[in-house]
C-alpha cells in the first residue's frame, strides 16, 4: 500500500519536495469511513556509541565523545498510524485502509503546528467519524463529552 499525495503515488523521499521534514497525513479505513490525522518525520536522529577506531582519530585533540549522531530514514514507507483500531486493521486488513499525505512540513515546529491546525480545524475530537482521541497529548475527547 503507497502513499498519495497530490494524487501521485509516493514510493520514496525523492519523491517528496526536497528539504522535506515530514508530512501531515490521513489514513482512512475505507468499510466504516473512520478516518485518523497524524504526522510523520521522514528522518530521525539516532545517537550512536562510537567505537575504538573513531575515538583513536581524536588522539592529541582532547578527550574524544562517546556518542555521535546518526540521521537515519524513519519507517515512514510502512507506516499507517498509531491509533489501536489502525494498528489491528494493518494486521487484519491493510487492503481496507488508504494513506494520503495532505500537507508537506520543512521543519519539526512546522511539522508539529500543522498537525494541530488541521486536528482543531477538522474537529476530530468532536466528530466521531475521526479516531483520534487527543491532541498533542493535552486535549482529550473524553473531556467534550
Amino acid at each position: 500500500m503507497k502513499w498519495l499525495y497530490n494524487k501521485k503515488e509516493i514510493n520514496d523521499i525523492a519523491d517528496l519536495p526536497e528539504g522535506a521534514f515530514g508530512f501531515i497525513y490521513q489514513t482512512t479505513h475505507t468499510p466504516t469511513g473512520k478516518k485518523y490525522i497524524g504526522k510523520k518525520s521522514l528522518m530521525y536522529n539516532l545517537k550512536k556509541k562510537l567505537g575504538k577506531k573513531e575515538k583513536a582519530l581524536w588522539e592529541g585533540k582532547g578527550r574524544p565523545p562517546m556518542y555521535k549522531r546518526v540521521l537515519k530514514e524513519s519507517d515512514w514507507k510502512t507506516y499507517h498510524g498509531s491509533h489501536a483500531f489502525i494498528k489491528d486493521c494493518v494486521n487484519e486488513s491493510p487492503d481496507d485502509l488508504t494513506r494520503e499525505i495532505i500537507h508537506i512540513a520543512y521543519h519539526k515546529k512546522e511539522l508539529t503546528y500543522l498537525e494541530c491546525k488541521y486536528q482543531f480545524s477538522l474537529g476530530v475530537l468532536e466528530d466521531k467519524k475521526y479516531l483520534n482521541d487527543n491532541i498533542l497529548g493535552k486535549f482529550f475527547d473524553r473531556d467534550f463529552d
